[in-house]
C-alpha cells in the first residue's frame, strides 16, 4: 500500500496526534504534515504533492470556509475532508454543499478512516496496488462483519439490536449514514440511525411510500446513484437530508420483517460487494431478530413456570404443616393411651399384652420419626442453599465426637483428613456428613472394632471425590438402584433401624450443590459411600 501524503491543518497537537494515530492503527502509510497557522497552510498547499486535507472547521483567524476554498484554489484535485470537533446540521450541509469531501467528528474517528477508504477505492490505480487495495479493504470489511456478526448474537433486545446495526452498515461500506428498519403491518418505522446528519429517526411510513417498503415488498436491494432520478424515491422526504445516493436491503428476504440502508451525501453507486456486505449484516440480523423473540417466549415461560413452581412449593408447605399436625395428634394419643393403661396399676395384663403395648408404642415412635424425616426431605428440595467456603474436615470431626460419647464402651478409631475444604451451604453438607457417618456407625455397630475413615481422593480423571469408609455389615452391590430411593432398606428393621430416607436426604442435598454420590460396598467387608462438589477457592 502506498504511502497517502497528507496535510492536517489543525492547531491542537494532541488532537492532531489522535487523528494521526487513528489512521496509522487503520492501516495507512501515512507521510504526514501538520500545520496549525493560515501561512504553513497556504505554503503547503502551493507545494502539492498531497493526496488528502484534512482541516479542523474554525481556527483562530481563519474560517474552515476559507480553508477550503483556500484549497480548491491551489489543489482542487485533492480530497478535502473536515475534523472537527463538534458540528450543527446546518454547518454539515453547508461544508459539503461548498465542496468538502467529507465531514467527521474527532469522537467518531473511524468515520475518517471509513471515507478514506472509500476515495481509496474510487481512484483508479495500477493492477498490483488496486488488487491490494481490494484484498486490504475487503479483509477490513470482513473483519468488521464478523465483529457484528458476534455483537449481535449476544444482543437480547431490539435496542442492542438497532445498535450494532446502525454502527456496522455505516462502516462496512463507508457511507455517511445508515438507518434500521423495522415492519410494523403495513408501515416501515425507522427504529434508529447513525449519520452526519439528522434522517427519520422514530418516524414512520407507508410501505408503499418508501424505499425501505419497496425492498421489503420486492424482497431485494435497491442500489439508487441518484435520489432525484428513481420514481420509487418519494423526493420530497429526502430533500432536507444530506442524502444523494442510496442502497437499501431488505432483512431475510424470503419473509421481510425489516431493511437496512446506507446514504451517501455525494453521487455514489453502491457496488455488488458493497451490497453483498449489507445484505449478509441483514441476514445475521434476521437471525438476531428471530432468537429475541424466542429468548422472549423461553423468559415468559421462566417466569411462569417460576410462578407455578412457588405456588407448588406453597402448597407443599401447607400439605406438610397438615401432615405434621394431623398425623402427629393420633400418633400422640394412641402412645399416650398406651403408657396409660401400662402404667395402671387396676389393669390386669398378661406378660403377652404388655409386650403388644411396648411394640405399640416403638411403632408410635418409628411413625413420627418417619413423618420427621419425610418433612426434611421434602424441606431439602425448596430450602435455598447460602453457599459459602466450608470446611468437611472441621464437621466431621464434630460428628465423630458426638457418635464416639453417644457409646463410650465401643472400640472405635475414626480417621479424618484434615484441611478439606468446599464450596457448600454449611448446614446442609453438615446433614450430609450427619447421615453418612452416622450410618457408618450403626452398621459396624456389630463389629469388635469400628474403623470409619473420612477423606478425599483423585480419580484417573484429575477430578476430586470424597469418601465415608466403613468396616462395617456392606451390602450387595445388586441393590444399589435402591439404595438412594426414600424408604428402601437393604437390612431387616430388627437388625439395624431406621426409616430408609437418611440416603434420599443426602442424594437430594448433594445434587442440590450440583455433585453426585454413590456407594461401593461388599457383604460383611463395609462400605464406602463417594461424593463430589465444588472446590473452594484458595485462600489469598
Amino acid at each position: 500500500m502506498k504511502k497517502l501524503h497528507v496535510l492536517h491543518f489543525e492547531d491542537s497537537s494532541v488532537d492532531a496526534l489522535l487523528v494521526r494515530r487513528a489512521m496509522e492503527r487503520g492501516g495507512f502509510q501515512l507521510d504526514w504534515q501538520q500545520v496549525d497557522e493560515a501561512k504553513g497552510y497556504q505554503a503547503a498547499l502551493e507545494k502539492g504533492g498531497l493526496d488528502l486535507i484534512l482541516a479542523d472547521n474554525g481556527l483562530p483567524g481563519f474560517s474552515g470556509e476559507a480553508a477550503l476554498k483556500l484549497a480548491h484554489e491551489l489543489c482542487p484535485s485533492v480530497p478535502f475532508i473536515f475534523v472537527s470537533g463538534a458540528a450543527s446540521e446546518t454547518l454539515v450541509k453547508n461544508c459539503l454543499a461548498a465542496g468538502a469531501t467529507d465531514f467527521v467528528l474527532k469522537d467518531h474517528l473511524w468515520q475518517l478512516l471509513a471515507a478514506v477508504r472509500r476515495l481509496q477505492q474510487d481512484q483508479p490505480a495500477g493492477p498490483t496496488t488496486g488488487s491490494d487495495a481490494a484484498l486490504a479493504r475487503h479483509n477490513q470489511a470482513m473483519r468488521r462483519l464478523v465483529a457484528a456478526v458476534q455483537e449481535l448474537s449476544l444482543a437480547r433486545t431490539v435496542d442492542a439490536v438497532a445498535a450494532v446495526v446502525r454502527r456496522a452498515a455505516r462502516e462496512l461500506t463507508g457511507a455517511d449514514g445508515a438507518t434500521f428498519v423495522l415492519r410494523e403491518d403495513d408501515k416501515c418505522c425507522y427504529v434508529d440511525e447513525d449519520a452526519i446528519s439528522p434522517l427519520w429517526k422514530g418516524q414512520r411510513f407507508p410501505l408503499s411510500a418508501c424505499i425501505s417498503g419497496w425492498a421489503m415488498l420486492n424482497r431485494q436491494s435497491a442500489v439508487i446513484p441518484d435520489i432525484y432520478a428513481d420514481p420509487r424515491i418519494p423526493v420530497d422526504a429526502y430533500r432536507p437530508t444530506f442524502v444523494k445516493s442510496l442502497v437499501m436491503v431488505p432483512i431475510r428476504t424470503a419473509s421481510p420483517i425489516g431493511a437496512i440502508g446506507n446514504y451517501w451525501a455525494q453521487p455514489h453507486e453502491a457496488t455488488p460487494a458493497e451490497v453483498e456486505l449489507l445484505q449478509a449484516l441483514a441476514n445475521t440480523t434476521s437471525v438476531a431478530m428471530e432468537n429475541i423473540q424466542l429468548y422472549a417466549e423461553l423468559e415468559q415461560r421462566v417466569e411462569e413456570r417460576t410462578r407455578q413452581l412457588a405456588m407448588a412449593n406453597q402448597e407443599l408447605e401447607a400439605f406438610s404443616a397438615s401432615v405434621s399436625h394431623d398425623l402427629r395428634t393420633p400418633l400422640r394419643s394412641i402412645n399416650v393411651l398406651a403408657a396409660l393403661i401400662r402404667e395402671n396399676p387396676d389393669n390386669k395384663l398378661v406378660p403377652e399384652g404388655l409386650s403388644y403395648l411396648e411394640r405399640v408404642q416403638d411403632e408410635t415412635k418409628l411413625m413420627s420419626e418417619l413423618i420427621d424425616d419425610l418433612l426434611r426431605l421434602a424441606r431439602f428440595t425448596r430450602i435455598e442453599l447460602h453457599q459459602e467456603s466450608t470446611s468437611l474436615s472441621a464437621i466431621a470431626e464434630r460428628q465423630a465426637a458426638r457418635l464416639q460419647a453417644s457409646d463410650t464402651k465401643r472400640k472405635a478409631e475414626f480417621k479424618i483428613q484434615p484441611g478439606l475444604e468446599v464450596r457448600g451451604d454449611p448446614g446442609l453438607l453438615q446433614i450430609v456428613l450427619e447421615n453418612l457417618l452416622g450410618n457408618a456407625w450403626k452398621y459396624t455397630a456389630r463389629k469388635p472394632q469400628t474403623v470409619i475413615e473420612f477423606g478425599r481422593q483423585q480419580q484417573t480423571d484429575g477430578s476430586l471425590v470424597y469418601f465415608v469408609k466403613d468396616n462395617g455389615a456392606g451390602f450387595s452391590m445388586s441393590y444399589t438402584d435402591k439404595l438412594f430411593h426414600p424408604f428402601q432398606r437393604l437390612h431387616p428393621v430388627e437388625e439395624f433401624s431406621g426409616t430408609g430416607i437418611g440416603l434420599a436426604t443426602v442424594q437430594r442435598i448433594i445434587h442440590r450443590h450440583g455433585g453426585k454420590v454413590w456407594a461401593v460396598a461388599e457383604v460383611g467387608q463395609g462400605a464406602t459411600f463417594f461424593f463430589t462438589l465444588p472446590t473452594a477457592p484458595a485462600k489469598p
